[in-house]
């Protein structure tokens, strides 16, 4: 690296790099050259080692010591729970144990001598050589503790004794070590379910027992780390469970609460402390000072400055939030410690332990009021687990594999949060590596968690939804035949259907003990929601995270997919679910995701309207389908397509379009999917944006319809011209007519046209009635508004209020959705007059082409349906709609047009009357009642009109007859 970066910066090689080098790989053992040179080290090196023994051999001890102990539990001696906790080794109560065993296993590695001249030195080795193989040397770098010992040891003469001591506490660590420290952490949990759930319940008990909460602190964060320190490095072991745990959550969780009722009751540590540093520590200092033997003059007068610094504090100050700031006190402390410790002192503290003991005491409770998070951070910092993202992520999913900690799952996004709070000083090239790291772990922990809580809610729903499906009337079929068979006694077959259990039946248990799926679907759901909501948001590197919108943005994407998924649509098998029971399903999942509101802090209402707005659009966000484009496709392509085979006629009587029975037949029941209630429901499922866009896709086809139309009549221009100027002359249209081409080609499309306009019109009428239940106060004005239009109002206002009336599913004389269409699909290079000429001959058109229906056998007036088994009857609808759309593109009149058609209409159809050939004239009276369907469809004609032009005498005829032959049709042969 040096030589790289001297030739990058001067261009040259360094002419001693090859020297260097060779010193470099002449050099010896460096911790053997280490231990050779830090000699003159050793005496100080060791004395401060041995300081250790007994805090160590007292901190290093197994759960079964700590239970024996009652260790961190106020309940134990109830009676003092009131007594201030204290220590002659304050600061070292909450001191790191692996910083302890960093110390005594580094300090005797370039001491090595000490082991031999000290018995203490030897134990003290051997048990930190016991509790752990590996310790940190700087972030995720680990020092294998035992190898390295070896190493050195062997490597120099007269060890070989430690040598096989390093051995055996070796093996001792790999057979113990990992069962110590998991029953350590056992123990801490639940000491610390004990602890937090007191504190929370009397805060006023933080001031006594304060340092019982940085104790707790301290000994978990050893435990946690030594997990991910050991999880990481230790890969072969014959007890891999004592390196994993799926209940380490539960520590964290409980750590992350301790701190967060620190912080919380600040105050309460205020108040008690600011009176305990005056009223006692004070007192005790100045006692101490007043003993001692020799006091030189400055350290006099700097432990007088304690006193009287510690004697002017006062509850007003915590009262008037004055900041506190004791650091020139701590200071000075380490300066008299400095003075104190130096050979041949005035005054040294080995000789003057009170004042220490006192001192350090004073220090923690100053740290207390001034450097809370400070102390914190010294006692519970887990910034460090940065370093070791893989262990995390274990633990993390080791806990989202056990149910009873799911609901303390948050406490691993929390601790990313530490990760900025990283000690290790770091470059500006490292950081933004830290800070993807921490948001990229937190970011999979809160998505992992919002992904299985939004299954459980998916799964919830579905269970509900299939609960709701037995309730569908399409079941009920086999329990009244059941019902029926039972009443009349008769006797069932041997190979009966087995009893199916009857809606309700769920919610009958004979024993509460026995668990259902809902029952543990509830559980889960509820363990995560707690964990979810735990915390409203925090922050990760400057970015402000929200855990209950991981599971809105889950829960909106699954519910979209659940709702698509529900409509069952294959486009292969042009295969769909009704839209009633797609309803009904949703209305299930809908029902349950508002009952969330109970468990999850979540807005479920927008939830539901963000999903269930997306299905009104021919897109979601994703993208993907919705029901809007899912039935809109098959309307138009199972539907309507079939319709213009013949398979499916429209039935008004039925107000659904209705399967023809025949062979060939579409293998779905038509009326199943378009009689009024599934257009209700329809509209409810894609609302009226929906609505808008399934009309528009209708009348798009409609526009092309007439399009072709369009061209069939410049075809036929010069005959149809000649029709219309004779129309008066029965004689001369006779011998006109053949002259015409594609004439049924027109009436099939007209026809076309008008199924869809019919379809239109049902599915105008569901959104219509679905309005009204849910907007009543907004349909009251749109309706009021439509029957102030006059023929008098102007074309534009006109427009303009059906096309709002539209949107509302109310039926209007104009048709603004097919006057856009038609209005855009003029004829390149055609002029306004003659585009209005075409219009005029296409109504010549298709009236002069009426005739040819009547020799078509499925012309005939069918009474129970209300109309033609070939949707002949679609045909009023198709010209009334059109006409009244082409004539106001163009700024023409209305009701003239359709009285001239009218008249040419009737002129056709009388001259079936003197048809010779009876084929041809065969359903002359079916579809002369086309007529009155036309005056009965539009507001611009009326019977009076139609009686000028056409007999009303004919059509009481004709209705007898047609009647009458339905009749005849219905009698059975014998």
């Amino acid at each position: 690296m040096y030589h790289c970066a001297h030739e990058m910066i001067h261009g040259t090689s360094d002419p001693s790099f090859a020297r260097l080098g060779q010193m470099v790989l002449e050099y010896d053992h460096p911790l053997k050259k280490l231990a050779e040179e830090f000699g003159p080290h050793t005496k100080a090196v060791t004395s401060a080692l041995l300081s250790l023994h007994f805090l160590f051999a007292r901190r290093n001890q197994a759960a079964e010591q700590w239970r024996s102990d009652q260790l961190l539990s106020l309940l134990s001696t109830a009676g003092t729970m009131l007594s201030p906790a204290s220590s002659d080794t304050m600061a070292c109560e909450y001191l790191s144990l692996e910083v302890m065993e960093r110390w005594i296993i580094l300090g005797f590695l370039v001491c090595p001598g000490a082991l031999a001249a000290s018995p203490q030195c030897l134990e003290l080795w051997r048990l930190a050589l016991q509790g752990s193989l590996h310790v940190t040397l700087v972030r995720d770098e680990a020092l294998a503790v035992h190898k390295v010992t070896e190493e050195l040891l062997g490597a120099l003469k007269g060890y070989g004794k430690r040598v096989a001591d390093v051995k055996e506490c070796k093996e001792h660590a790999v057979a113990h070590s990992g069962a110590l420290h998991r029953g350590r952490r056992t123990y801490l949990r639940g000491a610390l379910r004990e602890l937090e759930a007191l504190l929370a319940d009397q805060p006023g008990l933080l001031g006594p027992k304060a340092l019982f909460v940085f104790m707790a602190l301290a000994f978990c964060r050893d435990e946690v780390s030594w997990l991910a320190r050991h999880a990481e490095h230790v890969t072969k072991t014959k007890t891999p469970e004592d390196f994993t745990d799926s209940h380490v959550a539960e520590l964290l969780f409980l750590m992350e609460q301790l701190r967060a009722l620190v912080r919380r009751q600040a105050g309460v540590l205020q108040r008690y402390h600011v009176q305990y540093l005056a009223r006692f520590d004070a007192l005790v200092l100045s006692e101490v000072i007043q003993n001692l033997s020799v006091c030189p003059e400055e350290e006099s007068i700097i432990l007088s400055s304690f006193v009287s610094s510690l004697s002017a504090l006062s509850l007003k100050q915590v009262d008037d939030k004055e900041p506190f700031d004791f650091a020139p006190l701590r200071l000075d402390w380490f300066r008299l410690q400095a003075y104190t410790s130096v050979a041949k002192a005035s005054l040294p503290l080995s000789t003057n332990p009170d004042v220490g003991r006192v001192m350090n005491l004073i220090v923690f409770h100053t740290k207390l009021l001034d450097s809370l998070e400070d102390l914190l951070a010294e006692a519970s910092d887990l910034s460090d687990l940065c370093f070791y993202p893989r262990p995390v992520e274990k633990m993390f999913m080791a806990t989202m594999e056990e149910p009873s900690m799911l609901r303390y799952s948050i406490a691993f996004p929390l601790l990313c949060s530490h990760f900025s709070r990283c000690n290790h000083a770091m470059c500006p090239e490292e950081y933004p590596h830290l800070k993807a790291t921490a948001l990229g772990l937190c970011n999979k922990f809160l998505e992992e968690m919002a992904r299985q809580a939004s299954a459980c809610v998916m799964d919830a729903c579905a269970e509900q939804h299939n609960l709701s499906e037995q309730l569908l009337p399409k079941h009920c079929a086999s329990t009244v035949s059941k019902a029926r068979n039972k009443k009349a006694s008769k006797q069932l077959s041997k190979k009966a259907e087995p009893e199916r259990d009857k809606p309700g039946a769920e919610s009958q248990r004979k024993d509460r003990t026995l668990t259902t799926n809902m029952d543990k679907l509830h559980l889960t759901l509820a363990e995560l929601s707690l964990s979810l909501n735990h915390v409203p948001n925090f922050t990760v590197f400057e970015h402000t995270l929200t855990p209950a919108e991981y599971l809105s943005s889950h829960l909106e994407t699954r519910f979209t997919k659940a709702i698509v998924a529900m409509a069952g649509y294959s486009q292969a098998t042009q295969e769909v679910a009704r839209p009633s029971e797609v309803l009904a399903g949703l209305s299930a999942y809908v029902t349950f995701i508002q009952s969330l509101g109970q468990f999850v802090g979540l807005d479920t209402g927008r939830i539901i309207r963000n999903v269930l707005l997306q299905q009104t659009q021919p897109r979601d966000a994703a993208g993907e389908q919705t029901l809007t484009t899912i039935y809109t496709n098959w309307y138009l392509e199972a539907l309507l397509r079939q319709a213009s085979t013949g398979a499916i006629v429209l039935a008004p009587a039925l107000q659904a379009f209705a399967t023809v029975p025949r062979e060939g037949e579409p293998a779905f029941s038509a009326a199943e999917f378009s009689d009024v209630s599934e257009m209700r429901a329809l509209a409810e499922l894609i609302g009226p944006y929906g609505m808008k866009f399934l009309s528009d896709n209708l009348m798009w086809h409609v526009g092309s319809q007439v399009g072709e139309l369009k061209k069939l009549v410049n075809e036929n221009m010069d005959t149809l011209v000649q029709l219309r100027a004779n129309s008066y002359k029965p004689e001369q249209m006779a011998a006109l007519l053949p002259r015409l081409s594609s004439a049924d080609n027109v009436l099939k499309r007209m026809t076309i046209i008008g199924e869809i306009l019919s379809f239109r019109a049902m599915a105008q009428q569901g959104l219509r009635e679905v309005f009204s239940h849910h907007c009543p106060f907004l349909m009251g004005p749109i309706e009021c508004l439509t029957d102030v239009v006059t023929p008098d109002t102007d074309i534009q206002v006109t427009l303009s209020i059906f096309e709002l009336a539209s949107a509302a599913g109310i039926p209007c004389d104009i048709d603004p959705a097919l006057v856009n269409v038609l209005a855009g699909g003029k004829t390149d290079g055609s002029s306004p007059e003659e585009d209005y000429k075409v219009a005029c001959l296409l109504l010549v058109f298709v009236a002069v082409s009426l005739p040819l229906l009547a020799s078509d056998p499925a012309s005939i007036y069918n009474t129970e349906m209300d109309g033609y088994n070939n949707n002949i009857h679609c045909l009023a609808k198709a010209i009334i709609h059109v006409s009244a759309a082409l004539f106001t593109i163009h700024n023409k009149n209305i009701e003239t047009h359709l009285k001239e058609f009218l008249l040419l209409a009737s002129v056709s159809l009388l001259q079936l009357g003197q048809e010779t050939d009876k084929q041809r004239a065969r359903n002359r009276d079916s579809v002369s009642l086309l007529l009155q369907l036309l005056v009965a469809e539009s507001s611009f004609l009326t019977v009076d009109m139609l009686e000028t032009c056409f007999p009303y005498v004919l059509l009481r005829n004709a209705y007898r007859e047609v009647c009458r032959e339905n009749l005849l049709s219905r009698i059975p042969s014998h």
